[in-house]
């Protein structure tokens, strides 16, 4: 039978039409110039997924660009751990032009900026709308847990810690890093053996860490939990600049576990209050965190908050979106839960190993991977499309993204002002 070129309009009968509600065009066929590839969102929030590829692929980009027809579609509301200051007010692209970050993009009120690191993010000009202090008292052992393989903690060492937490009550993080603390009320457990002074020394050696934590307060003026939750639920998407704590692994995995752990538990209460009838059903939430490898490593992923997340699916209305240069460093368990897989260039044969992990006949895309270009070409495959497909990215930061980002069809931009007025009074939800 004779064979055809395809057309746009046998492209949207595969993938989707752009302009059907939950749709989102990522990119375009190689070859094929403008005809665009959409994306399922509504598919694509169902399980968690990735965004994986070498350093210098572009990877920040893409998600951001993701994360765009999130918003845009009001398909889910958003939470972005942002390491390098990159999603939120500006950035720069791979030619140092400056692009509006997210909450530029979207200036009528679904974007607010939160901030660990108030002075960085004023020095860079990013408006913000919060600013994050986390107090000692609020921590719990299990948070500083998540950071045992970084602060090089025992087993013993971390046993010991729930059982400061319980003879010390909320304020064992602050009295461990006060040096004039006699610990009276240990002497007994140190006599009897129950905690050796060896541990606790090394303990509050390894917790010092926090004093250059300035986000880090004995007492925080605010639940930031609260704070964020508050604008989640009126569906207003939340990016969390870590400043110049970016620089630092642990202060990036104690923030993001911190928050995620408590937000994952307000999930499971609302969800199985409205399985109760007892209350509405959670907008579902999708979680961005960079390094995923770092909270998913084999190692940890059975014991961290992500690694539970993963594995639930979409049980509590609570997804992953994890951006990553080392998917071979994720738990394979966790890999195989990632439902929508978005894959820049790759070279080591680990990683396209991982990346490809539970696809059948993955020879062929193997090949088409490893030629991929270094930039602005990706391979997406998963829940979201119906067949693996190559495409060169859309351009994120150019005056026609912008245009079509700004407004939706339906709406006058007088509709678009008064609408994000109306999220930010809390008198309509965003999503």
């Amino acid at each position: 039978s004779p064979v055809y070129e395809a057309s746009p309009e046998d492209v949207a009968l595969v993938f989707g039409d752009e302009r059907q509600p939950g749709y989102f065009a990522i990119g375009e066929p190689l070859d094929m110039a403008g005809i665009p590839v959409p994306i399922n969102l509504s598919r694509f929030v169902e399980r968690s997924a990735g965004v994986f590829g070498k350093t210098g692929t572009g990877k920040t980009f893409l998600t951001r660009l993701l994360l765009a027809g999130l918003i845009r579609q009001r398909i889910a509301v958003n939470l972005v751990f942002d390491m390098h200051n990159e999603y939120g007010w500006k950035s720069q692209d791979e030619a140092q032009r400056e692009v509006k970050g997210l909450r530029q993009l979207f200036a009528t009120g679904e974007v607010a900026v939160f901030t660990l690191d108030e002075e960085s993010s004023r020095r860079r000009g990013c408006k913000v709308d919060g600013v994050v202090c986390i107090g000692y008292d609020q921590i719990e052992p299990e948070d500083v847990d998540s950071l045992s393989s970084l602060m090089a903690l025992s087993d013993v060492q971390v046993g010991a810690l729930y059982f400061l937490r319980r003879r010390m009550g909320r304020r064992w993080i602050a009295r461990l890093l006060d040096e004039e603390d006699p610990f009276e009320d240990l002497s007994n457990a140190l006599e009897r053996g129950t905690i050796h002074g060896g541990t606790l020394g090394a303990i509050q050696r390894k917790l010092g860490m926090f004093r250059r934590f300035d986000f880090l307060r004995e007492r925080a003026p605010e639940d930031p939990v609260r704070q964020i939750l508050d604008y989640l639920d009126r569906g207003i998407n939340i990016i969390l600049e870590f400043g110049r704590f970016g620089s630092s692994l642990e202060a990036y995995l104690l923030v993001a576990n911190y928050i995620t752990r408590r937000i994952h538990a307000h999930y499971v209460k609302r969800k199985e209050e409205a399985l109760g009838e007892r209350g509405k059903e959670p907008r579902p939430l999708v979680i961005t965190i960079e390094e995923a490898h770092k909270f998913l490593d084999p190692a940890v992923a059975r014991h961290t908050i992500f690694g539970v997340i993963a594995r639930e699916l979409r049980k509590y209305n609570v997804t992953l979106l994890i951006v990553d240069q080392r998917p071979s460093g994720i738990d394979p368990e966790v890999m195989s839960q990632i439902g929508t897989r978005v894959t820049c260039l790759l070279d080591d044969e680990a990683d396209i190993r991982a990346v490809f992990s539970g696809v059948a006949g993955s020879q062929p895309l193997r090949e088409v991977l490893a030629r991929l270009d270094t930039r602005q070409q990706a391979l997406v495959m998963g829940h979201a499309v119906p067949m693996p497909v190559v495409v060169r990215t859309r351009t994120y930061g150019t005056s026609e993204f912008y245009a079509e980002m700004a407004v939706r069809e339906e709406e006058e931009p007088e509709a678009v002002l008064a609408r994000g007025r109306a999220v930010l009074r809390g008198e309509e939800e965003g999503v």
